[in-house]
C-alpha cells in the first residue's frame, strides 16, 4: 500500500503520482496549456493596446480646435464618412448646415472639411478673400491619372499658364462670340432631323442632346464634329457620365481617404482609372491624325495652336506646355464644356414636359418674337425674358454641381468667426445658395418669377451662382450660356415635348459630380 491506497497496476502511476509529477507527459500538457493561455492573452492585451493607442493618437491629432468650425462627432480613423448619405451628400451636407451653422467641418479618413452654405459665405469666400482659396486640393484618384496636370485641379503656375492659354485660344476661335452660333445652330439641325425621326413616338434623348453638346466644344478643341452613329465617340461620351457618378461615390471617397490601402483592392476605383486611360488614348489617336497635316502658320483648333505653342516655348525654363498637359487640358475642356450643359438641356425637357402651360408661354414668345422662318439668334435674348428665366430656373432646379469643385486653403483665412488653417479642403455648397428660402420665394418650387421683375423684365438674382464663382469660376461659363440659349430656344420654337401616355416624369436626380436626371423616354412633335 502507497499513500493508503491499493499497489497500482505495474507500470502505470496511481493518481497521486500523475499530480506528483510521476506521469511526465501529462504534466508538459499541462505547462503547454498554460503557455498557450499565457501567449493568447498576451496577443489580445497586445492588440488592445495598439487599439487604444491608435484611436488616443487619432483623437489627439485631429481633435477640433476651439478656433475651428464645429460639426458632427467623427468616428475615429474614418471621421465623418459614413455621416453623410452618399447617395444625397448634397442633401446631407445642407441639413448639416441648420445644425452646426453656415461654417461648419466634416472628418473624411485623416482630411478636415470645411463646409461653406449660403449666399453671403461664399461670397466672403471666393470673391472676397478669392486669393486665399485659389488652390485645388489634390484628389488621390484624379491625380492617380492627371498628374496633377490640366487646368481644372492643377494649381499654381501650371494652372495659370494653362488657363490663360486656353481662354486666349478658345476665344480666337469665338468662344462665347457671335461667330459661333452658326456652329451651335447647324448642329442643332442634325438634332432636329434626328428628333423628328421618331415621328411621336417615345424616345430616350440623352445620347443625341450629349452628342450636339460635345460636337461644338469638339469644333473648338478637335477642329471637327462625331457623327451620331460613331460608336467611339458615343463610348467617350458614356464613360465621361460613368466617371463623374464614381467621382462623388463612397468607394471614390475611402480611396480619397486612404489611397494606399485601397489602391491594390478591386472596386469601382479600377473603373474609373480604366476609363481616363482609354479617354486619354482617344484623345491621343486624334492628336496623331492632327500631327499628320499641321500647319503652324495656319492653326485650325486648340490643338493646332497647344503644339505650336510647345514650339514656341521649348527653350522657355518655365514653360507647362508639353503633349501630356495637352492630352490632360483637352479632357478638362470635354468635361467643362460639355457636361453641365448637355445634362441642364435634358432637365429643361423634362420639366417642359411636367409644365406643358410653361412650354406654351415660351412657345407662345418665341413665336411672336422671333416666328418660324428664321432661326434663334442671341441678339434675340433680350427681347425673350420669359424664355430666359425659364432657361434659368431649369439651371437653379437643376442643380447641376451641387457642391461645385473643391478649393485649399493657401494660407490661414477667418470666415464666420472661425479660423480655418492653410491646407484644409473647402467644399462649396451650391446647393444651400440655389434652394435659400431667404433667397428665392418659392425655393422647391418650379417658378420662372423668381428671375422676373413686376414689369416682366429678366433679372437675375446675386444668388444664381451655379457656375460658383470667384477666380476658379468655371471655364465654360460662358459657352454653355451661349448653348443653353440657342439649343433651348430652337427646340421650343421647332418641337413641343410631353411624356409618353400614363408615363410620369421622374424628377429624383442621380447624384454624382453632376445632379443628372434618370434616363427617361420623351416625345417630340414637331410644331
Amino acid at each position: 500500500m502507497f499513500h493508503g491506497s491499493p499497489v497500482p497496476t505495474p507500470g502505470r502511476p496511481c493518481s497521486k503520482c500523475k499530480d506528483d509529477g510521476w506521469f511526465p507527459e501529462a504534466n508538459t500538457r499541462s505547462r503547454l496549456f498554460k503557455v498557450g493561455s499565457f501567449v493568447d492573452w498576451d496577443v489580445k492585451s497586445l492588440l488592445l493596446f495598439i487599439a487604444v493607442f491608435l484611436i488616443t493618437a487619432d483623437y489627439i491629432k485631429n481633435r477640433r480646435q476651439a478656433s475651428f468650425p464645429p460639426g458632427p462627432w467623427a468616428w475615429p480613423i474614418v471621421g465623418n464618412m459614413f455621416t453623410l448619405d452618399h447617395s444625397r451628400t448634397h442633401e446631407s451636407m445642407t441639413q448639416l448646415a441648420e445644425k452646426y451653422g453656415d461654417v461648419y467641418s466634416l472628418r473624411m479618413g485623416q482630411e478636415w472639411l470645411v463646409v461653406l452654405n449660403r449666399y453671403e459665405v461664399l461670397k466672403e469666400a471666393l470673391v472676397n478673400q478669392g486669393d486665399s482659396l485659389v488652390d485645388r486640393p489634390v484628389v488621390p484618384l484624379l491625380d492617380k491619372t492627371t498628374h496633377g496636370l490640366g487646368v481644372i485641379f492643377s494649381n499654381g503656375h501650371i494652372w495659370k499658364q494653362q488657363r490663360r492659354f486656353a481662354l486666349s485660344t478658345l476665344r480666337f476661335f469665338g468662344f462665347g462670340k457671335k461667330s459661333l452660333e452658326p456652329v451651335i445652330l447647324d448642329e442643332f439641325t442634325f438634332c432636329a432631323k434626328h428628333f423628328s425621326s421618331f415621328e411621336g413616338k417615345p424616345f430616350n434623348p440623352q445620347k443625341v442632346i450629349s452628342n450636339i453638346v460635345s460636337n461644338v466644344i469638339c469644333s473648338l478643341v478637335f477642329g471637327h464634329r462625331f457623327e451620331y452613329t460613331d460608336e467611339r465617340f458615343m463610348r467617350l461620351i458614356r464613360w465621361f457620365d460613368q466617371s463623374l457618378q464614381l467621382e462623388a461615390s463612397l468607394w471614390a471617397q475611402l480611396y480619397n481617404s486612404f489611397p494606399l490601402l485601397v489602391n491594390p483592392l478591386p472596386g469601382p476605383h479600377k473603373t474609373h482609372i480604366h476609363i481616363t486611360n482609354a479617354s486619354k488614348d482617344f484623345i491621343r489617336e486624334e492628336l496623331k491624325e492632327h500631327k499628320k497635316n499641321w500647319d503652324p502658320s495656319d492653326p485650325r483648333d486648340y490643338i493646332d495652336c497647344y503644339l505650336k505653342e510647345i514650339q514656341t516655348s521649348e527653350a522657355q525654363a518655365d514653360s507647362t506646355f508639353d503633349e501630356e498637359n495637352l492630352v490632360i487640358c483637352v479632357l478638362d475642356l470635354f468635361v467643362a464644356g460639355s457636361e453641365t450643359t448637355s445634362t441642364t438641356l435634358r432637365w429643361a425637357l423634362l420639366y417642359m414636359a411636367k409644365y406643358p402651360e410653361i412650354q406654351t408661354k415660351v412657345q407662345d414668345e418665341i413665336d411672336r418674337v422671333i416666328g418660324q422662318s428664321r432661326q434663334p439668334s442671341m441678339d434675340d435674348r433680350a427681347n425673350l425674358p420669359y424664355t430666359d428665366a425659364v432657361i434659368h430656373e431649369c439651371m437653379r432646379m437643376g442643380n447641376i454641381v451641387p457642391l461645385s469643385l473643391p478649393h485649399i486653403t493657401i494660407r490661414d483665412m477667418q470666415l464666420g468667426g472661425y479660423t480655418v488653417p492653410k491646407g484644409v479642403t473647402v467644399v462649396p455648397n451650391l446647393t444651400s445658395v440655389l434652394f435659400d428660402k431667404n433667397e428665392w420665394a418659392t425655393p422647391f418650387t418650379f417658378n420662372p418669377g423668381h428671375f422676373l421683375n413686376k414689369e416682366g423684365k429678366f433679372v437675375k438674382p446675386a444668388a444664381f451662382i451655379p457656375f460658383s464663382a470667384g477666380k476658379r469660376l468655371c471655364l465654360g461659363e460662358t459657352l454653355a450660356r451661349m448653348e443653353l440659349f440657342l439649343f433651348f430656344t430652337s427646340f421650343m420654337q421647332r418641337f413641343t415635348f410631353y411624356m409618353p401616355p400614363g408615363v410620369k416624369p421622374k424628377m429624383e436626380p442621380r447624384f454624382g459630380v453632376t445632379l443628372a436626371p434618370y434616363p427617361y423616354e420623351i416625345c417630340a412633335t414637331s410644331r
